[in-house]
C-alpha cells in the first residue's frame, strides 16, 4: 500500500488541514511532516500541504464536542516535540471512532496528556515568573525563553492582569511575541536577541527599581533559614533569569 507524506508549514492550522486531508482522500498509510523536518524518501509519496483555515476550521470544530480532548490537541501541538503530529493524528482518528476522549489506555491519547501536561506547567510557570520592565516609552516589556511554545496560552492572563498599561512579552527562542496596545493583543514577530539592546531601551528609573528591589530581597533574607533545596523544588534555576533578584539585567 502506497504511504502518503503529507508536508505542512509547521501551523497549527496547516498540520489541521492535513488532517482534514487524511479524511477527505481516506488515506490510512500517512506521516504528517512539518517541513523543517521533512526528507524526501523513495518509500512514500509526498504531499505538498497548503494551509486552508476553512477546511483547519472543520477538524477543529468537530472536536468541540470533546472539550477536554480538543485541548489536549491544541496544547500538544504546542509542545513542539517532534513527531507529535503522528500522535494527534492516531488520537483522533481513535476519539472519532469511539466517541472516547479519556481513554487514557490508548497510546496516542495518553502521549497527547503528557505533553499537554507539560505544557501546562510551562504555562502556569511563565505567569508567575514574567517580569515586566519599563522602556522609555512607556512599554512595558519582557523577554522569556520557555521551553514550550506558550504565549498563545499566557495572552489571556496578562491582558486581564495588566489591563491598563500596554506591554510586550518576546519569545527570543522563536522571535515572536505578544504585544497588547490598551485594546487589543497581537502577535509581532522580528529578530531580537541582544540582552544589551534590551538595557539600552530601558527607562532610566528601571535601574533604581532593581536595586530597592534587590535591597529589601536581601534584608527580608534570613540566612539562617534558607533551605535551597526547596526553593529550587518551587522556583527551578531556569527561572531564575526572569527574576531581579536573581539575575538582574
Amino acid at each position: 500500500m502506497q504511504k502518503h507524506k503529507l508536508v505542512y508549514d509547521g501551523s497549527f492550522e496547516g498540520m489541521l488541514t492535513a488532517i482534514f486531508q487524511v479524511y477527505e482522500e481516506r488515506l490510512s498509510e500517512v506521516i504528517i511532516v512539518n517541513t523543517t523536518h521533512f526528507e524526501p524518501d523513495f518509500f512514500s509519496e509526498t504531499v505538498e500541504i497548503y494551509t486552508d483555515e476553512t477546511k483547519a476550521s472543520r477538524v477543529y470544530e468537530g472536536l468541540r464536542q470533546f472539550k477536554s480532548f480538543q485541548q489536549l490537541v491544541y496544547w500538544s501541538f504546542l509542545s513542539e516535540q517532534e513527531g507529535r503530529e503522528r500522535y494527534i493524528l492516531a488520537a483522533i482518528q481513535y476519539v472519532l471512532k469511539t466517541k472516547n476522549e479519556n481513554d487514557f489506555g490508548h497510546p496516542a491519547v495518553l502521549m497527547l496528556a503528557q505533553l499537554t501536561k507539560k505544557v501546562g506547567r510551562e504555562k502556569h510557570r511563565m505567569e508567575a515568573f514574567v517580569r515586566f520592565k519599563r522602556t522609555a516609552d512607556d512599554l512595558y516589556a519582557s523577554i522569556i525563553s520557555p521551553d514550550f511554545n506558550v504565549l498563545p496560552l499566557i495572552a489571556k492572563h496578562f491582558k486581564n492582569r495588566y489591563a491598563d498599561q500596554q506591554f510586550l512579552i518576546f519569545d527570543s527562542n522563536r522571535d515572536f511575541g505578544l504585544f497588547y496596545d490598551l485594546k487589543k493583543i497581537e502577535f509581532v514577530s522580528f529578530d531580537f536577541k541582544s540582552k544589551e539592546a534590551f538595557k539600552e531601551a530601558m527607562h532610566e528609573e528601571e535601574n533604581h527599581y532593581d536595586l530597592l528591589w534587590q535591597n529589601y530581597f536581601t534584608s527580608t533574607t534570613i540566612k539562617s533559614r534558607i533551605n535551597l533545596r526547596l526553593h529550587t523544588q518551587h522556583v527551578p534555576k531556569r527561572y531564575w533569569k526572569y527574576l531581579n533578584e536573581k539575575n538582574p539585567l
